[in-house]
């Protein structure tokens, strides 16, 4: 009897092991099947995000030789250059503003008004306009500031200068009588950053040059970033 019941007691604990182990199967195979499904996603997402920044590249190198062949005659007469990154760089600051003043100056006005309507209508193309997210203009100061021995009254001082020149230039091509039908299409995208001493131009020894840093500089930035951060977001 002792036997019987020992027989029956093993088969029981048997009838409670069999789900316990198919419970434990079926989470293996949920899990598998979670970790295949994110495998593939990633994988998707990778594919998305290398056509993104071939797109974003080609984009770049082209609105670059366009800009290029637009201004090459110019850049030179304009003190001006053209980086790789797309930045249209006015570096004789002389030319821009009079010391301390954020009124521009009347060469700087003549630049601008030829500059800038060009500088539109290549952005303007078809094969662009949908890519800009943001054009800027951006205002930078040397360190330094007559009169005061504080470099933290300097950059203070400088980034109200700086802020000021970058909405004085902003307010001029906005006038521009040429650029006037775009005028809320660039409303959208323009912006004023005055950044003060904060990238300064310096030379391989790492001292500043005080007249390049002093300069105006216009740039594009691309919706890369918000397409990248789309899909970042769907992974989470």
């Amino acid at each position: 009897m002792l036997s019987t019941s020992l027989d029956s007691s093993l088969h029981h604990q048997e009838d409670h092991w069999i789900p316990l182990s198919d419970l434990m199967t079926g989470l293996m195979m949920f899990f598998l099947l979670l970790a295949i499904s994110y495998m593939v996603k990633v994988e998707a997402t990778t594919e998305q995000i290398k056509q993104i920044a071939v797109h974003y590249k080609q984009i770049r190198a082209e609105l670059y030789t366009d800009l290029a062949q637009e201004f090459e005659k110019d850049l030179d007469k304009w003190g001006a250059e053209l980086d790789m990154d797309l930045t249209i760089r006015f570096k004789e600051p002389d030319v821009l503003f009079g010391s301390g003043s954020s009124e521009l100056k009347h060469k700087f006005k003549l630049i601008l008004n030829d500059f800038f309507p060009r500088y539109v209508a290549i952005l303007n193309l078809d094969k662009y306009k949908s890519s800009i997210q943001e054009i800027r203009i951006e205002g930078h100061t040397s360190s330094l500031w007559n009169n005061t021995n504080s470099m933290d009254d300097a950059y203070y001082s400088n980034m109200e200068l700086s802020q000021t020149r970058t909405r004085s230039t902003l307010q001029y091509i906005l006038s521009l009588s040429q650029i006037q039908n775009e005028k809320i299409w660039l409303k959208s995208l323009l912006t004023a950053n005055g950044l003060s001493s904060s990238k300064l131009i310096v030379d391989k020894n790492g001292v500043e040059n005080l007249a390049l840093s002093r300069r105006v500089e216009f740039k594009v930035k691309t919706d890369a970033e918000l397409k990248l951060a789309d899909i970042l977001k769907v992974i989470k």
